[in-house]
Order: structure tokens, then sequence, then C-alpha cells
């Protein structure tokens, strides 16, 4: 035999299977607290679902502008890359002397210390070169002729010498 409740119990023992009219309205009103509260819980439902279409709808809103955004990222970084690129070109024009393989970088920053440490390395090295050069001077061209001494010199000798200043003056 299953067990039965109190209310049960109570209810056997007071009518003994016959329900009272009190027993009956207590019975409709808590029938009708149900029915509210189970309206209250449907009508929270709905809300609750009209806020979640509500924020589909936003979330959709968001992805489309994110879509939007990283296209638009995506743009400016090949833009951002070709401007670099096109200064990376313009410095290494501007300084022709220098090797273009020692200036380099993937920003502008870079670029330029790469430039101005290139600009270092030359100068120490067109430094060095002059130096040397310095060391190393060598008068150009042969020194000028002078008159030839015509001392100690035989008779011939000194026509032959004669001989040969006329020929090339």
């Amino acid at each position: 035999m299953p067990e039965e409740t109190e209310e049960t119990q109570e209810l056997q023992e007071t009518t003994n299977g016959v329900s009272t009219p009190e027993d009956l309205e207590a019975i409709k009103a808590q029938l009708e607290e149900e029915k509210e509260a189970k309206a209250a819980v449907e009508a929270s439902l709905a809300e609750k679902d009209a806020r979640i279409v509500e924020l589909e709808g936003q979330l959709s809103e968001a992805q489309v502008n994110l879509v939007s955004v990283t296209d638009q990222l995506t743009d400016e970084t090949k833009a951002h890359a070709q401007a670099i690129s096109k200064y990376l070109d313009a410095v290494r024009l501007a300084n022709s002397t220098i090797p273009q393989d020692i200036i380099a970088g993937d920003t502008i920053e870079d670029i330029d210390a790469s430039l101005a440490k290139a600009q270092t390395i030359a100068g120490a090295v067109k430094a060095n070169l002059e130096a040397r050069d310095k060391e190393a001077k060598v008068p150009a061209g042969a020194p000028t002729r002078g008159e030839i001494s015509l001392e100690g010199l035989t008779p011939r000798e000194k026509i032959a010498a004669g001989i040969q200043q006329g020929s090339q003056g």
C-alpha cells in the first residue's frame, strides 16, 4: 500500500473520504495561487525570450560590424606596409652613397635607426680612407726639369746637350 500524505490522512480522518466545503475552498485558493505563479513564470519566460531575441539581434549587428572593422584594418595594414616600403625606397635613394642592403627596417623608427647607423659607419670609413690618403701622399707627375748643369762636361757633351734642348723646346 503506497504511503499516504499527511493531507490525505487528515482528509480521511475528518470527512471519512468526503471533502468539506471549506477544504474545497482551500484547494481552489491553492489552485488559483498556483495558476497565478504559473502565469508569472510564463510571463517571466516570455520577457527572457524577448530579451534573448534582442540580444541575438545585437550580436548579429556586432558580428557584421566586426567583419567591417576587420576589413578596414586589413586595408589600413596594407596601406601602412606600402607607405613604409615607399619611405624605405626614398631613404635609400636619398643616401645613394650607402649600400642599400645596410638601410632596412619594418617601421619608420627602424629605418631611421638603420640609416643613422649606416651614416656613422660610412663616416668612419671615409675618415679612415682620408687619413690613409694623407699618409701616402705622392705628388702627381714628375718633378719639373731644371737647366742641365754644363759643368764638368766635355765640349762634345756640351754640344749634344745643346742639340737635345733645342729639339725639345
